[in-house]
Protein backbone atom coordinates (compact mmCIF):
# COMPACT_ATOMS: atom_id res chain seq x y z
CA UNK A 1 0.00 0.00 0.00
CA UNK A 2 1.37 3.46 -0.87
CA UNK A 3 1.49 6.34 1.56
CA UNK A 4 -1.30 8.07 -0.34
CA UNK A 5 -3.50 4.96 -0.22
CA UNK A 6 -2.82 4.54 3.46
CA UNK A 7 -3.82 8.15 4.07
CA UNK A 8 -7.09 7.51 2.24
CA UNK A 9 -7.75 4.46 4.36
CA UNK A 10 -7.17 6.31 7.62
CA UNK A 11 -9.71 8.96 6.63
CA UNK A 12 -12.15 6.29 5.47
CA UNK A 13 -11.71 6.89 1.70
CA UNK A 14 -9.75 3.87 0.61
CA UNK A 15 -9.57 0.09 0.87
CA UNK A 16 -8.63 -1.43 4.23
CA UNK A 17 -5.06 -2.49 4.89
CA UNK A 18 -3.90 -5.72 6.43
CA UNK A 19 -3.56 -6.00 10.19
CA UNK A 20 -0.12 -4.98 11.50
CA UNK A 21 0.79 -3.20 8.29
CA UNK A 22 0.76 0.36 9.54
CA UNK A 23 0.30 0.25 13.30
CA UNK A 24 3.46 2.33 13.47
CA UNK A 25 4.27 4.27 10.31
CA UNK A 26 7.90 3.26 10.17
CA UNK A 27 8.68 -0.44 10.20
CA UNK A 28 11.91 -2.08 11.21
CA UNK A 29 12.84 -3.28 7.74
CA UNK A 30 13.58 0.37 7.00
CA UNK A 31 16.14 0.69 9.79
CA UNK A 32 19.04 2.84 8.69
CA UNK A 33 22.68 2.73 9.77
CA UNK A 34 21.99 4.70 12.95
CA UNK A 35 19.12 2.45 14.10
CA UNK A 36 20.73 -0.81 12.98
CA UNK A 37 23.66 -0.19 15.33
CA UNK A 38 21.55 1.26 18.12
CA UNK A 39 22.95 -1.28 20.57
CA UNK A 40 26.44 0.15 19.94
CA UNK A 41 25.26 3.69 20.59
CA UNK A 42 23.47 2.55 23.74
CA UNK A 43 26.68 0.94 25.00
CA UNK A 44 28.68 4.08 24.26
CA UNK A 45 26.11 6.24 26.06
CA UNK A 46 26.30 3.99 29.12
CA UNK A 47 30.09 4.40 29.16
CA UNK A 48 29.72 8.16 28.60
CA UNK A 49 27.30 8.44 31.52
CA UNK A 50 29.62 6.48 33.82
CA UNK A 51 32.56 8.65 32.77
CA UNK A 52 30.68 11.94 33.21
CA UNK A 53 29.56 10.89 36.68
CA UNK A 54 33.16 10.25 37.69
CA UNK A 55 34.68 13.35 36.11
CA UNK A 56 31.86 15.65 37.26
CA UNK A 57 30.43 14.13 40.47
CA UNK A 58 28.64 17.41 41.19
CA UNK A 59 26.22 16.59 38.35
CA UNK A 60 24.29 14.34 40.74
CA UNK A 61 23.46 17.37 42.86
CA UNK A 62 22.49 19.32 39.75
CA UNK A 63 20.03 16.62 38.66
CA UNK A 64 18.56 16.38 42.16
CA UNK A 65 18.09 20.16 42.20
CA UNK A 66 15.80 19.92 39.17
CA UNK A 67 13.07 17.94 40.91
CA UNK A 68 9.46 19.04 41.20
CA UNK A 69 7.52 17.31 44.00
CA UNK A 70 10.09 14.51 43.87
CA UNK A 71 9.89 14.08 40.08
CA UNK A 72 13.21 14.39 38.17
CA UNK A 73 12.48 17.03 35.53
CA UNK A 74 15.43 16.20 33.19
CA UNK A 75 14.39 12.53 33.09
CA UNK A 76 10.75 13.44 32.50
CA UNK A 77 11.67 15.72 29.58
CA UNK A 78 13.87 13.21 27.75
CA UNK A 79 11.35 10.41 28.36
CA UNK A 80 8.62 12.56 26.83
CA UNK A 81 10.79 13.24 23.79
CA UNK A 82 11.47 9.50 23.45
CA UNK A 83 7.87 8.21 23.76
CA UNK A 84 5.97 11.09 22.12
CA UNK A 85 7.24 10.46 18.54
CA UNK A 86 6.27 6.77 18.82
CA UNK A 87 2.75 7.80 19.84
CA UNK A 88 2.49 10.31 16.97
CA UNK A 89 3.38 7.54 14.49
CA UNK A 90 0.96 5.02 16.04
CA UNK A 91 -2.20 4.31 14.05
CA UNK A 92 -4.63 3.36 16.82
CA UNK A 93 -7.17 1.96 14.33
CA UNK A 94 -4.59 -0.55 13.08
CA UNK A 95 -3.90 -1.70 16.65
CA UNK A 96 -7.55 -2.71 16.93
CA UNK A 97 -7.32 -4.59 13.63
CA UNK A 98 -4.21 -6.40 14.84
CA UNK A 99 -6.46 -8.43 17.14
CA UNK A 100 -7.26 -10.60 14.12
CA UNK A 101 -3.82 -12.19 14.52
CA UNK A 102 -4.94 -13.53 17.85
CA UNK A 103 -2.25 -16.03 18.77
CA UNK A 104 0.96 -13.94 18.64
CA UNK A 105 -0.75 -10.86 20.09
CA UNK A 106 -2.42 -12.80 22.91
CA UNK A 107 0.75 -14.74 23.72
CA UNK A 108 2.77 -11.54 23.92
CA UNK A 109 0.23 -9.76 26.12
CA UNK A 110 -0.10 -12.70 28.52
CA UNK A 111 3.67 -13.08 28.82
CA UNK A 112 4.18 -9.35 29.37
CA UNK A 113 1.43 -8.69 31.88
CA UNK A 114 0.36 -12.00 33.46
CA UNK A 115 3.66 -13.90 33.64
CA UNK A 116 6.78 -11.70 33.64
CA UNK A 117 5.84 -9.31 36.50
CA UNK A 118 5.22 -12.27 38.80
CA UNK A 119 8.32 -14.25 37.81
CA UNK A 120 10.38 -11.09 38.34
CA UNK A 121 8.89 -10.57 41.82
CA UNK A 122 9.54 -14.21 42.69
CA UNK A 123 13.15 -14.19 41.48
CA UNK A 124 13.80 -10.89 43.29
CA UNK A 125 12.42 -12.40 46.51
CA UNK A 126 14.32 -15.68 46.01
CA UNK A 127 17.68 -13.98 45.56
CA UNK A 128 17.48 -11.08 48.00
CA UNK A 129 15.50 -12.72 50.80
CA UNK A 130 16.98 -16.24 50.49
CA UNK A 131 20.11 -16.76 48.36
CA UNK A 132 21.89 -13.44 48.93
CA UNK A 133 20.38 -12.81 52.39
CA UNK A 134 23.39 -14.17 54.35
CA UNK A 135 25.64 -11.80 52.39
CA UNK A 136 23.41 -8.72 52.79
CA UNK A 137 23.08 -7.47 56.34
CA UNK A 138 20.90 -4.50 55.32
CA UNK A 139 17.27 -5.68 55.11
CA UNK A 140 16.02 -2.30 53.87
CA UNK A 141 18.64 -2.11 51.10
CA UNK A 142 17.74 -5.63 49.97
CA UNK A 143 14.10 -4.52 49.79
CA UNK A 144 15.03 -1.54 47.63
CA UNK A 145 17.02 -3.77 45.26
CA UNK A 146 13.99 -6.05 44.98
CA UNK A 147 11.79 -3.02 44.30
CA UNK A 148 14.04 -1.93 41.43
CA UNK A 149 13.78 -5.37 39.86
CA UNK A 150 9.99 -5.38 40.26
CA UNK A 151 9.72 -1.96 38.60
CA UNK A 152 11.66 -3.42 35.66
CA UNK A 153 9.39 -6.47 35.55
CA UNK A 154 6.20 -4.46 35.17
CA UNK A 155 7.59 -2.29 32.34
CA UNK A 156 7.58 -4.12 28.97
CA UNK A 157 10.14 -2.90 26.47
CA UNK A 158 9.22 -0.68 23.53
CA UNK A 159 11.92 1.09 21.50
CA UNK A 160 14.76 -1.43 21.74
CA UNK A 161 12.64 -4.42 20.66
CA UNK A 162 12.47 -2.89 17.18
CA UNK A 163 16.22 -3.48 16.98
CA UNK A 164 16.03 -7.03 18.38
CA UNK A 165 13.26 -7.92 15.93
CA UNK A 166 15.17 -6.47 12.99
CA UNK A 167 18.38 -8.31 13.88
CA UNK A 168 16.40 -11.57 14.29
CA UNK A 169 14.78 -11.23 10.84
CA UNK A 170 11.39 -11.35 12.59
CA UNK A 171 7.89 -10.21 11.63
CA UNK A 172 8.32 -6.46 12.12
CA UNK A 173 4.58 -5.94 11.78
CA UNK A 174 4.09 -7.92 15.01
CA UNK A 175 6.91 -5.99 16.69
CA UNK A 176 5.63 -2.51 15.88
CA UNK A 177 2.08 -3.42 16.88
CA UNK A 178 3.28 -4.73 20.23
CA UNK A 179 5.39 -1.60 20.77
CA UNK A 180 2.22 0.43 20.40
CA UNK A 181 0.03 -1.93 22.45
CA UNK A 182 2.57 -2.14 25.29
CA UNK A 183 2.86 1.64 25.39
CA UNK A 184 -0.92 1.92 25.70
CA UNK A 185 -1.16 -0.93 28.21
CA UNK A 186 1.42 0.65 30.50
CA UNK A 187 -0.88 3.59 31.17
CA UNK A 188 -3.49 1.21 32.60
CA UNK A 189 -1.47 -1.71 34.02
CA UNK A 190 1.89 -0.37 35.20
CA UNK A 191 0.59 1.40 38.29
CA UNK A 192 -1.71 -1.37 39.57
CA UNK A 193 0.91 -4.08 39.06
CA UNK A 194 3.58 -1.98 40.79
CA UNK A 195 1.27 -1.38 43.74
CA UNK A 196 0.37 -5.09 43.85
CA UNK A 197 3.93 -6.44 43.72
CA UNK A 198 6.09 -3.87 45.53
CA UNK A 199 4.87 -5.06 48.96
CA UNK A 200 6.75 -8.30 48.21
CA UNK A 201 9.89 -6.19 48.75
CA UNK A 202 8.48 -4.91 52.05
CA UNK A 203 8.80 -1.27 50.97
CA UNK A 204 6.19 1.50 51.30
CA UNK A 205 4.13 2.06 48.16
CA UNK A 206 2.97 5.67 47.69
CA UNK A 207 0.02 4.92 45.40
CA UNK A 208 -0.61 8.55 44.46
CA UNK A 209 3.00 9.02 43.40
CA UNK A 210 2.98 5.79 41.36
CA UNK A 211 -0.21 6.88 39.58
CA UNK A 212 1.10 10.36 38.89
CA UNK A 213 4.41 8.94 37.67
CA UNK A 214 2.67 6.68 35.15
CA UNK A 215 0.59 9.59 33.87
CA UNK A 216 3.60 11.91 33.68
CA UNK A 217 6.04 9.48 32.05
CA UNK A 218 3.67 7.52 29.78
CA UNK A 219 0.19 9.05 29.79
CA UNK A 220 1.22 12.59 28.83
CA UNK A 221 3.23 11.64 25.71
CA UNK A 222 0.49 9.19 24.71
CA UNK A 223 -2.27 11.82 24.84
CA UNK A 224 -0.06 14.47 23.23
CA UNK A 225 0.91 12.06 20.44
CA UNK A 226 -2.67 11.02 19.76
CA UNK A 227 -3.95 14.58 19.39
CA UNK A 228 -0.89 15.69 17.43
CA UNK A 229 -1.51 12.92 14.92
CA UNK A 230 -5.23 13.64 14.69
CA UNK A 231 -4.83 17.40 14.25
CA UNK A 232 -1.93 17.25 11.78
CA UNK A 233 -3.61 14.66 9.55
CA UNK A 234 -6.80 16.73 9.44
CA UNK A 235 -5.12 20.10 8.84
CA UNK A 236 -1.92 19.29 6.94
CA UNK A 237 -2.70 16.07 5.10
CA UNK A 238 -0.92 12.75 4.81
CA UNK A 239 2.04 13.84 2.69
CA UNK A 240 3.07 16.66 5.06
CA UNK A 241 2.45 14.41 8.07
CA UNK A 242 4.74 11.67 6.78
CA UNK A 243 7.54 14.16 6.14
CA UNK A 244 7.07 15.47 9.68
CA UNK A 245 7.13 12.02 11.33
CA UNK A 246 10.19 11.00 9.32
CA UNK A 247 12.11 13.78 11.07
CA UNK A 248 10.39 13.15 14.39
CA UNK A 249 11.65 9.56 14.38
CA UNK A 250 15.20 10.76 14.95
CA UNK A 251 14.05 12.82 17.91
CA UNK A 252 12.87 9.62 19.57
CA UNK A 253 16.11 7.70 18.98
CA UNK A 254 18.24 10.66 20.05
CA UNK A 255 16.12 11.13 23.16
CA UNK A 256 16.62 7.43 24.00
CA UNK A 257 20.38 7.91 23.99
CA UNK A 258 20.21 11.19 25.94
CA UNK A 259 17.90 9.46 28.45
CA UNK A 260 20.56 6.82 29.07
CA UNK A 261 23.25 9.46 29.67
CA UNK A 262 20.94 11.49 31.95
CA UNK A 263 20.03 8.38 33.95
CA UNK A 264 23.49 6.80 34.22
CA UNK A 265 25.48 9.97 35.02
CA UNK A 266 24.08 10.60 38.54
CA UNK A 267 24.23 6.85 39.23
CA UNK A 268 27.87 6.48 38.18
CA UNK A 269 29.32 6.78 41.66
CA UNK A 270 26.80 4.35 43.18
CA UNK A 271 27.28 1.75 40.42
CA UNK A 272 31.08 1.83 40.48
CA UNK A 273 31.26 1.97 44.28
CA UNK A 274 29.03 -1.08 44.77
CA UNK A 275 30.31 -3.79 42.42
CA UNK A 276 29.09 -6.54 44.75
CA UNK A 277 25.51 -5.23 44.74
CA UNK A 278 25.67 -4.79 40.97
CA UNK A 279 26.83 -8.41 40.65
CA UNK A 280 23.98 -9.64 42.86
CA UNK A 281 21.42 -7.85 40.70
CA UNK A 282 23.11 -8.92 37.45
CA UNK A 283 22.86 -12.60 38.38
CA UNK A 284 19.19 -12.36 39.39
CA UNK A 285 18.18 -10.31 36.34
CA UNK A 286 20.12 -12.54 33.94
CA UNK A 287 18.25 -15.60 35.20
CA UNK A 288 14.94 -13.74 34.92
CA UNK A 289 15.58 -12.59 31.35
CA UNK A 290 16.74 -16.03 30.19
CA UNK A 291 13.87 -17.80 31.97
CA UNK A 292 11.11 -15.61 30.59
CA UNK A 293 12.65 -15.86 27.09
CA UNK A 294 12.65 -19.66 27.37
CA UNK A 295 9.01 -19.62 28.50
CA UNK A 296 8.02 -17.31 25.64
CA UNK A 297 9.92 -19.30 23.04
CA UNK A 298 8.50 -22.58 24.33
CA UNK A 299 4.93 -21.26 24.40
CA UNK A 300 5.34 -19.90 20.86
CA UNK A 301 6.48 -23.34 19.68
CA UNK A 302 3.62 -25.04 21.52
CA UNK A 303 0.89 -22.87 19.99
CA UNK A 304 2.32 -23.22 16.49
CA UNK A 305 3.68 -19.75 15.77
CA UNK A 306 6.08 -19.27 12.88
CA UNK A 307 9.64 -18.27 13.70
CA UNK A 308 8.94 -14.74 12.48
CA UNK A 309 6.29 -14.33 15.20
CA UNK A 310 7.90 -16.55 17.86
CA UNK A 311 11.18 -14.62 18.02
CA UNK A 312 9.68 -11.20 18.81
CA UNK A 313 7.08 -12.75 21.13
CA UNK A 314 9.85 -14.18 23.33
CA UNK A 315 12.13 -11.15 22.96
CA UNK A 316 9.45 -8.62 23.91
CA UNK A 317 8.62 -10.69 26.98
CA UNK A 318 12.27 -10.95 28.01
CA UNK A 319 13.21 -7.30 27.65
CA UNK A 320 12.22 -4.38 29.87
CA UNK A 321 11.44 -0.69 29.47
CA UNK A 322 14.37 0.31 31.67
CA UNK A 323 13.91 4.04 31.01
CA UNK A 324 10.46 4.14 32.63
CA UNK A 325 11.52 1.74 35.39
CA UNK A 326 14.53 3.90 36.30
CA UNK A 327 12.44 7.08 36.24
CA UNK A 328 9.91 5.46 38.60
CA UNK A 329 12.68 4.17 40.88
CA UNK A 330 14.14 7.68 41.12
CA UNK A 331 10.68 9.12 41.77
CA UNK A 332 9.79 6.62 44.51
CA UNK A 333 13.16 6.03 46.17
CA UNK A 334 15.64 8.71 45.03
CA UNK A 335 18.71 8.92 42.79
CA UNK A 336 21.07 7.06 45.14
CA UNK A 337 18.67 4.33 46.28
CA UNK A 338 19.05 0.59 45.90
CA UNK A 339 15.97 0.53 43.68
CA UNK A 340 17.54 2.95 41.20
CA UNK A 341 20.79 0.99 41.31
CA UNK A 342 18.92 -2.22 40.45
CA UNK A 343 16.99 -0.56 37.62
CA UNK A 344 20.18 0.96 36.15
CA UNK A 345 21.88 -2.45 36.43
CA UNK A 346 19.00 -3.82 34.38
CA UNK A 347 19.93 -1.42 31.61
CA UNK A 348 23.61 -2.46 31.81
CA UNK A 349 22.86 -6.17 31.45
CA UNK A 350 19.93 -6.14 29.03
CA UNK A 351 21.75 -5.13 25.86
CA UNK A 352 24.41 -7.91 25.91
CA UNK A 353 21.90 -10.59 26.97
CA UNK A 354 19.39 -9.58 24.29
CA UNK A 355 22.14 -9.71 21.66
CA UNK A 356 22.88 -13.26 22.84
CA UNK A 357 19.18 -14.14 22.54
CA UNK A 358 19.09 -12.74 19.00
CA UNK A 359 21.84 -15.22 18.06
CA UNK A 360 19.94 -18.05 19.75
CA UNK A 361 16.84 -17.15 17.74
CA UNK A 362 18.72 -17.10 14.45
CA UNK A 363 20.32 -20.49 15.16
CA UNK A 364 17.04 -22.15 16.14
CA UNK A 365 14.67 -20.77 13.51
CA UNK A 366 14.41 -24.26 12.00
CA UNK A 367 12.52 -25.34 15.16
CA UNK A 368 9.42 -23.48 13.95
CA UNK A 369 7.03 -23.84 11.07
CA UNK A 370 7.77 -21.73 7.97
CA UNK A 371 6.06 -18.35 7.76
CA UNK A 372 2.80 -18.68 5.84
CA UNK A 373 2.19 -22.30 6.84
CA UNK A 374 -1.01 -22.84 8.76
CA UNK A 375 -2.22 -19.29 8.19
CA UNK A 376 -5.81 -20.44 8.15
CA UNK A 377 -5.58 -20.61 11.95
CA UNK A 378 -4.99 -16.86 12.00
CA UNK A 379 -8.02 -15.90 9.94
CA UNK A 380 -10.98 -14.33 11.76
CA UNK A 381 -13.50 -16.87 12.94
CA UNK A 382 -11.16 -19.86 12.72
CA UNK A 383 -9.47 -19.61 16.12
Amino acid sequence: MTAREQGKHETGKGPPSAPHEHAVERDGRGLGFFEKYLTVWVGLCILLGLALGQVFPQLTGVFEAFEVFGYPVPVAIVLFLMIYPIMVQTDFQEIIKAGKSARPITATLVLNWAVKPFTMAFIAWLFFRVIWAPLLDDYELAGELMAGMILLGVAPCTAMVLVWGYLSKANMGHVVVMVAINSLSMVVLYGPLAVLLLPVADVPVPMARVAFGVLAYVGLPLVAGYFTRKILLERKGREWFEAFTEKLHYVSVTALLVTIVVIVTPQSGVVLANPTLVFFVLVALSIQILAIFAIGYGVSKKIGLSYEDAAPTAQIAASNHFEVAIAMAITLFGFESGATLAAVTGMLIEVPIMLLLVQICLRTRHWFRPAGAGLEAELPGTD
